[in-house]
């Protein structure tokens, strides 16, 4: 990293936000780091420090031969995080250093339980593994029964009736596993319970081609470019009903969003919370969501979209395929450390674009 890098992403972090907004983040990390340190956590502080040292000294590596072994871990593992819970949903994540909360899990998420039930049912074709499908039914099934009434999923963690709040992503994301589940299994319930959220996503819709309902997990900048992830989930809805509105709205959010990119294939209003510094995480939404309705609707315009969007990332990537978390507007990295989920969704993305061009680059 250069000087000059490593100084802009330090003043940046400094200054970003109010003084009671830094106060407050400082404060959190104390005490986060503080019920790490306690006696009953030493097992799992170890792991933590285990991790950070792997990760500063350039020990972690990939290891050939083990993704079937590995995708069938991971598998196990959100079979393992529904368990979790008392309901058949997924949990939000394994937290052992929560106040409070005796076993580390927290309840569940709606938002990535809709997408991890496509993930599931992929894998279950993949492997041929019915229970691993059959568990994945179950999750759309829960998603049915925690939708709200206007058809639009919660923000954040399952919560009671009158403390929900709808969210345009989460909705879109559920609507991915109503369609996987449908496809799946044929049962009009998920085709249901998909209309009514497609219906919500419609709704939402501003005439400039950006959701406009983001939740209150997020900060409420007007527009959130990684939204556009919805639009592949309704233009998948629209195949299954060949209603041309749901396309329409597909193809008018992928537009907006072009429309948010830089000459040098940057997006802009592209983060949950800083559009100055935007998570890998984020952008691999966006660059996703492009890309599938690209595809759906052979659009080579989207596709090339994709490319530019993609390329600067390719370049900042280490030979051991690290890839920093956030980036500033030059691309210039804008954080210290890595975000998985974000290089995770550039992977896919990356071999998706390999599938449509052949191009050794992105395999």
């Amino acid at each position: 990293m250069k000087p000059e890098t490593f100084t802009r992403i330090v003043r940046h972090r400094l200054t970003a936000g109010t003084l009671k907004e830094r106060y407050w983040a400082a404060r959190k990390s104390l005490a986060l780091s503080a019920r790490l340190l306690r006696p009953a956590k030493g097992v799992f502080a170890l792991h933590v420090i285990r991790n950070h040292l792997r990760f500063l000294f350039g020990m972690v590596q990939p290891v050939n031969g083990q993704t079937r072994e590995r995708a069938k871990a991971a598998a196990a593992w959100l079979l393992r995080a529904q368990d979790a819970t008392p309901d058949r949903g997924v949990s939000h994540g394994y937290f052992p250093c929560d106040p409070g909360n005796g076993n580390g899990w927290r309840s569940s998420y709606p938002e990535t339980t809709g997408y991890i039930i496509p993930s599931l049912l992929d894998f279950a074709e993949r492997f041929k593994d019915d229970t691993v499908s059959s568990r994945a039914l179950e999750m759309a099934a829960w998603e049915i029964e925690v939708q709200m009434a206007s058809g639009a999923v919660q923000r954040g963690i399952l919560g009671e009736p009158e403390q929900q709040a709808p969210a345009v992503f989460n909705t879109g994301m559920v609507l991915h596993g109503y369609t996987a589940a449908y496809r799946a299994s044929g049962d009009l319930r998920f085709l249901e319970a998909g209309r009514r959220a497609a219906d919500f996503l419609l709704s939402d819709l501003g005439a400039d081609g950006h959701f406009r309902t983001h939740g209150t997990s997020v900060t409420q900048h007007r527009i959130k470019t990684y939204n556009c992830l919805c639009a592949w989930a309704l233009y998948r809805f629209a195949e299954d009903t060949s209603e041309a509105q749901y396309e329409a709205a597909a193809i008018k959010a992928v537009e907006a969003a072009v429309g948010q990119q830089q000459p040098n294939g940057w997006f802009a209003n592209d983060c949950l919370a800083d559009p100055a510094a935007p998570l890998l995480h984020t952008i691999g939404y966006t660059l996703q969501g492009i890309l599938e309705v690209g595809i759906l609707a052979n659009r080579e315009d989207l596709v090339d979209c994709v490319q530019r969007g993609t390329g600067p990332l390719l370049a900042r990537m280490s030979p051991r395929g690290f890839l920093h978390g956030q980036f500033y507007a030059d691309w210039e990295p804008a954080a210290f450390g890595s975000c998985l989920t974000g290089s995770a969704q550039l992977g896919v993305v990356c071999y998706r674009l390999y599938e449509i061009t052949r191009d050794e680059r992105y395999r």
